[in-house]
Parts: structure tokens; sequence; C-alpha cells
């Protein structure tokens, strides 16, 4: 059996990984101006890197926004489009082995997926993610540079621009411990440094992202979440999803390869049975 590929194409990033006798290969993360350029540029980078042969390669399989732009076969090898979210829930499976969770992909803006056994349901999402944190800090701090927003944050003190219950209350209320989150941004009155601006940002577009994939549970016996895309490598994630854990006894799990979770469900979708599109001619 030949090399299974999965490629999951964004705007202007692809992500791509492959699997030969259900091992994974090293995965690979390209940025370019437009997505045919990114999608070309990881697969090169991605075949190089893993010393593959374009004979090596049994069938690629592609998700994502980017892949509408893909309308003939990768090199002549047998290339199908697959659903992203079915690709979703298959990574968030593949991550950690369970048959009943929510997953939560973080890019852009956030989706959420329900698994149930092979049952895979999109059930919502939310317009606030990576999206979010870039433009609203290219208003407020002059740059859209996630590695210079990062380094901001890591400088910055939330209890500068976050109005917490200890600020409003002397005893901890039912279910909120006195540093919980009463309103973001809500202690800013006058000017404030750019590093707690910056920690406030990231810490409100997670805050609201967990709290939003909690309440997509609420009509199912779920409380595990798996989170995936791109903002599961901001550092705070660990930190700002334990706190929410604690009041709300669920758990997150953040993968070590979780930007690549798309990608892995795609390349795993071949053995599910989910509608594939044809063979792209």
């Amino acid at each position: 059996m030949g090399i299974i590929i999965g490629i999951d194409i964004g705007g202007s990033t692809t992500k791509i990984v492959g699997f030969e006798n259900n091992n994974l290969k090293i995965p690979t993360f390209v940025k370019a101006n437009n997505p045919i350029a990114s999608l070309f540029g990881a697969f090169g980078k991605f075949i190089y890197d893993n010393a593959i042969q374009l004979s090596d390669i049994e069938k690629i399989m592609i998700t994502g926004v980017g892949s509408a732009n893909v309308e003939q076969p990768l090199y002549g090898i047998p290339t199908f489009k697959v659903d992203e979210f079915t690709s979703n829930g298959l990574g968030g499976r593949y991550f950690t082995g369970m048959n009943d969770l929510i997953v939560v992909s973080m890019g852009t803006g956030t989706s959420f997926v329900q698994v149930n056994g092979d049952k895979i349901v999109h059930t919502g999402g939310i317009g606030i993610g990576g999206g979010t944190i870039i433009g609203l800090s290219s208003l407020l701090l002059k740059t859209q540079e996630i590695s210079k927003i990062m380094e901001l944050a890591s400088g910055g003190d939330l209890s500068h621009v976050d109005l917490q219950i200890c600020d409003i209350s002397k005893e901890a209320l039912p279910g909120l411990p006195l540093t919980a989150t009463a309103s973001n941004f809500g202690k800013v009155r006058s000017q404030v440094d750019e590093e707690d601006i910056a920690i406030g940002l990231i810490n409100m577009v997670l805050q609201a992202i967990g709290k939003s994939a909690i309440l997509s549970s609420l009509n199912s016996a779920i409380n595990n979440f798996v989170m995936i895309g791109n903002l599961a490598k901001f550092p705070q994630c660990k930190d700002i999803f334990c706190s929410l854990e604690t009041m709300f006894d669920v758990h997150f799990i953040i993968p070590e390869q979780a930007e690549y979770g798309t990608a892995i469900g795609a390349a795993l979708t071949e053995s599910h049975h989910a509608n594939m599109s044809q063979i792209l001619l």
C-alpha cells in the first residue's frame, strides 16, 4: 500500500501530512501569497523532507477553503476533495482515540464538530479566532505579526485590562473564583501598555472559544474537547483552558501537533464512511 497524503489548504497557508502503513510522516507547514503557491510549496517541501518519490504516493486527499482552487490531480496522482468538518472530526479522534468528543478547530474563525463514534456532525461555529487577534492587533498594536503579538503578550498583565471577580466582590461567587474574568477589557479607562493589550486580546479570544465550546456540548454528555488549528500553538492556551476546566468540570486536550489536525483527518477520510467527491480531472 502506498502513502496516503492529507492536505489542508487555507487562503495562504498549507499543512500537509502523510501516512505509510499507519505511520505519520514528518508534517509540513508553508505560507505563500496564494493557495496554489502555498500548496505546491508545501507539497515539494514535504516530499523532499521525507525522501518520498511521487511513485510512492497512492492518493492525495485535500480539504480546506483553498481546495476550491484545485481543479486537477496533483502530478497525475489520484486526488480527492474531502469535507473539512469530517476531517476535523477524524483528526481529533486520531489524536485522542476517543469516540465521544467535540473537536474545536481554531483558525481564522472557530468551528465545532461533534464526534460520536463514526457519526461526525458540524454543530456550528463563531466568527472569533486568529483573524480576530490579527485584526484587533492591527488596530491597537499596529502589527499583524503573530510572533510579535506573542512576544508582547509574554510581558503583559491581565489584571491591568480585565475586570476580575476580585475587583467587584470580596468573596468568590458560586462556581467563579476571584480570578475569573468579569469583563474583558472592563478595567481599561486610559492608555495601557501594548503588552497588556496583547495579552488581553489573546485571553479574550481564547476564553470566548473555550466557553463557546462548552456551550456547544450542553445537549450532550460530552465533556472532552480537542483543540486543533494554529491558535493551539499560543502558549497562553494551557493556562486559559485549564482555568475553564476547573470552573466547568470539563477537559480540554491540546495535541502536540494540533495545527495539523485537519490535514491528518483528511488523510484518514478514506477509511471513514464519508462523502468524497469524484477524482479531479
